[in-house]
């Protein structure tokens, strides 16, 4: 068993990703705490991915700069491939994982469903409307651009649908603690099979 936890422990992970729109930095740990150390400019995405971060129990240290002075837009994609490529990496084969998951979550008027299968095929079903195009001075649309690039690199099928709520910020800040619900779920380790690829193909690498 100890030999088992050990490599748990391991579970950790840094990428780094530097285009001519952005520069990011990001390391996980995935079995700690939710300590979370998150500086991208954008402060309500901040605010969202410390809400991630701390409702999953993974460690995340993420520092990015990017064109902000075009739009929001390539930060918020760029750090969701950073972050989705750091959680494949440490992930490595996916062994002895839970794989799937799922929530209902609600936050005061707001009901947000997420479900996921840590499958190794990328896929999002994103059933999420906003009311209006900002919040803030962030853009609503890029809440789903940044769950598909989370989604596509992290090698995940995510599923998040908003059944109802008049809050966008409730209704974003929801989305964000599913995910990190769902993901912390199915990625605890399987004390029936903790050596095991939960997978009839015998993987989970796509």
């Amino acid at each position: 068993m100890q030999g088992n936890k050990d490599k748990a422990m391991t579970r950790s992970a840094e990428v780094s990703r530097k285009t001519r729109e952005t520069e990011i930095s990001v390391s996980v740990h995935v079995d700690g705490k939710g300590k979370a150390d998150i500086s991208t400019g954008v402060g309500f995405f901040d605010h969202m991915l410390d809400q991630l971060s701390r409702h999953s129990l993974i460690d995340m240290t993420i520092k990015a700069k990017g064109d902000l002075h075009i739009d929001d837009h390539h930060t918020v994609e760029d750090t969701g491939i950073a972050i989705g490529q750091a959680l494949s990496k440490a992930l490595g084969e996916r062994r002895g994982i839970m794989r799937y998951a799922s929530i209902e979550l609600a936050m005061d008027e707001t009901l947000t469903r997420a479900a996921i299968d840590v499958s190794g095929r990328p896929f999002l079903v994103w059933n999420v409307a906003f009311s209006s195009p900002k919040i803030g001075t962030f853009d609503t649309e890029l809440v789903r651009e940044f769950f598909q690039a989370l989604a596509q690199n992290a090698g995940i099928t995510l599923h998040v649908t908003n059944h109802y709520g008049a809050n966008n910020h409730h209704i974003a800040e929801t989305c964000f603690k599913a995910v990190a619900r769902v993901l912390r779920a199915a990625l605890e380790p399987d004390p029936r099979q903790p050596d095991a690829v939960p997978s009839t193909k015998g993987s989970l690498k796509g």
